[in-house]
């Protein structure tokens, strides 16, 4: 194992890839580092309880970011990628894809006021998440992925961070605060955005473009399937903090959602990997199918092996790394973030095969994978929590992983099947 990481990792020396999973490396492990600095400091502002309605707002804020994504994170990335010598073609992808973000976003903020009507417990919570939501829109990391120029993105990035921890500790001061620590967190991520913007069209030369209702109608149209895929995956992590919002207790809504916040930031470091294969994956298949599967062999070992390294990292240093972001020694939490800890090596391969299923633009597939986990999700969620079987909350995590892993698995084994009895 040891001779192929190496051999991996010598293999893709010199090309983008390595630029780019260093910029993006860089810039979610300072999510990752910067965030474990932030939520200790939150949970000991707020206390444990209200770090679990906290937690409930943010994921609830964040099944909607994505949904205003809309699948631009994958098809705009792959679109500006091709095209980035066109710049006219660059710019009706840049302003195409913020005019849907925008749509989406009218939507989401008139669903925003029904809620209000349903009379939740901690709809204030999700109210001053809304920044959260709004910041996606303009989140122009599609673009500076696609052009593959992300060190202005990273240090911008950085010091957004930076900036944000700095305000919570300067006005959280309790748990009566605590509603404001997303809208804190959203709206310094939408002035770092806008900032980017400013600067990467400026400096790209990218003239503005009048998006077209019809090339709207068609983007919205063409990547519905992604846009319920991706909310799909969001939601198969998010449905147990929810259920256990609504049916669990405090405490236990507070001890999940400190595991889940540890295996949600290193799937931040998997999604990194992913937006920095992408633009290289999508050159490759776009030339020749075959050299996109003899890249992905070339890289595939040694970015499993690092995370098989961290699963059994975390696994044996759950303590340590509950005590770090919670604060406190929680034996509840340790155990659920023990039986999380192998998600990431399976998330980390599975991700190669979802690459695969996008460069082969195959919607439908994506589609009807996201469909399947999300009604398994759903029940196995409402069951646990209903039945009282909190000890299994964990493990609902990784079989979720393992249930994907096997569906994408076998539907693209079945594709390379097809294409070598029909190329030969």
């Amino acid at each position: 194992m040891k001779r192929i990481i190496n051999q991996s990792l010598q293999n893709i020396k010199g090309t983008p890839i390595l630029s780019n999973f260093l910029n993006m490396g860089s810039i979610q492990l300072s999510n990752i580092v910067l965030g474990f600095l932030i939520f200790p400091i939150i949970t000991h502002l707020i206390g444990l309880s209200a770090y679990g309605y906290y937690n409930v707002a943010y994921n609830f804020a964040w099944v909607f970011a994505i949904l205003i994504n809309y699948g631009t994170n994958q098809s705009a990335v792959r679109d500006i990628a091709i095209n980035s010598h066109d710049l006219k073609s660059v710019s009706k992808v840049f302003y195409t894809t913020i005019a849907v973000r925008l749509i989406m976003f009218i939507f989401f903020i008139i669903l925003i006021l029904a809620i209000d009507l349903l009379n939740v417990k901690y709809y204030r919570f999700i109210l001053f998440a809304i920044p959260i939501v709004l910041s996606e829109v303009f989140n122009p990391l599609f673009f500076f992925l696609g052009i593959q120029k992300l060190r202005f993105y990273n240090i911008t990035n950085m010091l957004s961070k930076a900036l944000m921890i700095v305000l919570v500790i300067l006005f959280i001061h309790g748990q009566k605060d605590a509603v404001w620590v997303n809208f804190i967190m959203g709206s310094t991520s939408l002035i770092s955005y806008l900032c980017l913007l400013i600067y990467g069209l400026s400096e790209n030369k990218i003239k503005f473009y009048l998006p077209r209702p019809a090339a709207q109608l068609l983007l919205i149209r063409q990547n519905f399937s992604l846009a319920m895929n991706d909310v799909s995956v969001q939601l198969q992590q998010s449905l147990m903090v929810f259920a256990i919002g609504r049916w669990g207790t405090p405490s236990e809504l507070g001890a999940y959602s400190v595991a889940d916040k540890i295996i949600g930031s290193i799937r931040i470091l998997i999604i990194a990997i992913s937006n920095a294969i992408y633009p290289k994956a999508a050159q490759l298949y776009h030339e020749k199918t075959q050299l996109w599967y003899d890249f992905m062999k070339k890289i595939r070992y040694a970015i499993t092996g690092v995370f098989l390294c961290g699963s059994l990292s975390l696994f044996f240093l759950a303590p340590l790394a509950i005590n770090i972001v919670s604060g406190e020694v929680n034996s509840t939490a340790v155990s659920l973030l023990r039986s999380m800890a192998f998600v990431p090596i399976v998330a980390a391969w599975n991700s190669f095969n979802a690459i695969d299923l996008l460069l082969r633009n195959d919607r439908t597939t994506i589609f009807k994978i996201a469909t399947i986990l999300l009604l398994i999700s759903i029940g196995a969620s409402f069951f646990l929590v209903k039945s009282n079987s909190f000890q299994w909350y964990g493990v609902y995590t990784l079989a979720i992983e393992l249930t994907a892993l096997s569906l994408y698995h076998i539907l693209v084994k079945k594709h390379k099947i097809i294409m070598k009895s029909t190329y030969g």
